[in-house]
């Protein structure tokens, strides 16, 4: 599944992003799969999978599409 990074608080390492079919899907400290991202940027393109969560949809494995 793809999306774009629709906002993203670097300290507290939450977010959301939209898929394509513009469902907001939330991001958490356990989203990022690539250690080596620090920063999410708004309208950054990634990649990643769906966990059902308590109160909604959580993004697992990310990975950026577009740097």
């Amino acid at each position: 599944m793809q999306g774009t990074i629709k906002h993203y608080d670097a300290d507290s390492h939450r977010g959301s992003l939209l898929t394509d079919d513009r469902t907001e899907i939330a991001i958490d400290e356990g989203s990022l799969a690539d250690p080596s991202i620090l920063l999410l940027r708004i309208g950054q393109r990634v990649r990643f999978e769906v966990e059902a969560a308590e109160g909604g949809s959580v993004a697992r494995g990310l990975h950026l599409v577009t740097f």
